[in-house]
């Protein structure tokens, strides 16, 4: 989350009274992320959060809004995207495609045990789940063919051992598609800070703006990268103990084939893959912003070339 539009709060008083939340309070901007700008909303009647999509086209944001709103209504504690008094769940602010969504409780760990990694699996397995029946068809839009776009627009700012290691990595994932993987809606960003804890306890699941329809798998190694590591700063391994409890306490809701089993390594390698790429942009392709917060690219890079060069990685469970 970032912000590259500002709102004043006249704007936003007058831009609200479309919506059935009652009058504005409070407008505080959210400085932290990368890709929309985004505020924290408090009105006479609760507390939201209001996203100006700078980079998705109008007719691309239906299928988040209309996932969220679909887990939503499964029990599964993510945003739920408010209507307007005509029912629409997207409007227009500043220029920009706007949705208004409800704040959910709590705060993102830095440092999460393998307790919390199992609380993790356990609400990603029944959000795959639920996703099941939602109808929207949205490929997962930083997928294979959005890696090749991106390798070319930052390959001019890599150096000639970082561009052998993007070339390989490519040739690599090309050999890999996985059309027998179940698939379905996957969040494909659920990192440490895209998730809330409130006493102790997960709850909520927030950010879907990144999601698509893939391997149900790959979200489970995109969270593997980031929260199951031994030292998010010092040792960028899987912590054991972390990924069994990750993925343990997903197989219990939705046991794993056979075929995802054989497949974890390769879609480690694609989930840092995906980051790494996403980071080189952000930080040497910038989008100019009133607050912006890019992510530094190597600490993905080092996760990639641990994951590629790690000859026993394979799945952790028995």
């Amino acid at each position: 989350m970032s912000v590259y539009t500002t709102v004043t709060e006249a704007e936003l008083a007058a831009w609200l009274r479309a919506y059935p939340v009652g009058t504005l309070v409070t407008l505080r901007p959210i400085a932290k992320g990368i890709e929309n700008s985004n505020f924290f909303v408090t009105t006479t009647q609760g507390r939201y959060v209001l996203t100006l999509f700078e980079r998705l086209a109008p007719e691309e944001l239906p299928f988040y809004l209309e996932l969220m709103s679909h887990l939503a209504r499964h029990g599964i504690p993510c945003p739920a995207p408010i209507a307007d008094r005509d029912g629409a769940l997207l409007s227009s602010l500043n220029g920009k495609p706007a949705a208004l969504v409800t704040r959910l409780p709590g705060a993102s760990l830095e440092a999460p045990s393998a307790a919390h990694c199992a609380a993790l699996g356990t609400l990603l397995a029944r959000m795959h789940l639920a996703g099941r029946g939602f109808p929207g068809r949205l490929e997962n839009p930083r997928g294979p063919k959005w890696w090749r776009v991106a390798a070319r627009e930052v390959r001019p700012f890599l150096n000639a051992a970082q561009v052998n290691r993007l070339e390989e990595e490519l040739r690599f994932q090309s050999l890999y598609r996985f059309p027998d993987l179940p698939r379905g809606p996957v969040h494909a960003d659920l990192f440490r800070d895209n998730a809330l804890f409130d006493d102790g306890r997960l709850s909520g699941v927030i950010d879907f703006y990144f999601a698509g329809v893939d391997c149900l798998l790959y979200d489970c190694a995109v969270c593997a990268n980031d929260w199951c590591l031994v030292d998010s700063v010092q040792d960028l391994r899987l912590d054991e103990t972390k990924t069994h409890a990750l993925l343990d306490a997903y197989a219990r809701e939705r046991p794993f084939t056979a075929l995802e089993r054989g497949a974890w390594p390769v879609l480690l390698r694609a989930a840092a893959l995906r980051f790494w790429l996403s980071r080189l942009r952000d930080l040497h392709l910038p989008r100019p912003g009133a607050l912006v917060h890019a992510h530094d690219p190597e600490h993905f890079e080092k996760i990639l070339t641990l994951r590629a060069t790690d000859a026993a990685l394979s799945w952790p469970l028995a």
